[in-house]
């Protein structure tokens, strides 16, 4: 498949997680009386991986995440010289979905930025007024263990066609463990796109939400590559 071709497919999937995830959060959360809350928003970002798995996951892999990408060249399951464009389309997926998010959200009166627009952060921007280091270790943890469950899903030895519901069941757990610490990253695209919009502190705490997944991703891709061999 062309580069163009998955690059493209990383971009509209990226859009796509942004949107669902962060737009559920935002539109649908605590909507009056029929509030999704934590739980939904939880599968909201589950779904949007297990949708786009099946919708492009035979053109680009459906990484929808540099991170991603980031630990599967680590794992020995990507090539390297692929690595920037994907970066490049999921991190332009997730700020023009943010962009769309916003346009949709501001249409209603009484709109606000400062509710957070799904943003990431820690201590006082932490939903649940954790800390940094809560935070940091809990996304490498998170991300360490995204990676390993994408690999093991993926693994030619794995039950054929099964892969996307464990990655999208396994995405929407780490949201119900990690949104009352950091909002849930586990993936730079998603944190940069709501962040260019709100500006502020939640660009000034981005640097957390590139370092901590990458991290957790580099580890996994290690392990699981370790793990996995036959040899």
């Amino acid at each position: 498949m062309p580069l163009a071709n998955r690059a493209v497919a990383e971009f509209i999937g990226t859009f796509w997680l942004v949107l669902g995830g962060c737009g559920s959060a935002v539109l649908a959360a605590a909507f009056p009386n029929v509030g999704i809350g934590l739980l939904g928003v939880s599968f909201a970002f589950g779904l949007t991986v297990l949708t786009m798995a099946y919708a492009i996951g035979h053109i680009s892999g459906c990484h929808l995440n540099p991170a991603v990408s980031v630990g599967l060249v680590v794992g020995g399951r990507f090539n390297a010289s692929d690595l920037i464009p994907y970066i490049v389309a999921q991190v332009l997926g997730a700020i023009v979905a943010a962009a769309a998010l916003y346009f949709i959200a501001s249409g209603k009166a009484g709109f606000d930025l400062s509710s957070g627009f799904a943003a990431n952060g820690y201590a006082e921007h932490s939903p649940g007024g954790y800390s940094l280091v809560a935070g940091l270790v809990t996304e490498v943890i998170m991300t360490f263990m995204f990676l390993i469950i994408i690999l093991g899903a993926t693994d030619q030895r794995a039950p054929s066609g099964f892969a996307p519901i464990a990655i999208g069941l396994g995405l929407t757990l780490i949201h119900l463990i990690s949104i009352p610490i950091t909002n849930t990253s586990v993936n730079p695209a998603r944190s940069t796109g709501p962040a260019l919009i709100m500006g502020g502190w939640a660009l000034t705490q981005l640097w957390l939400f590139w370092v901590a997944p990458l991290m957790g991703a580099v580890l996994g891709g290690l392990v699981y590559r370790w793990l996995g061999t036959t040899k």
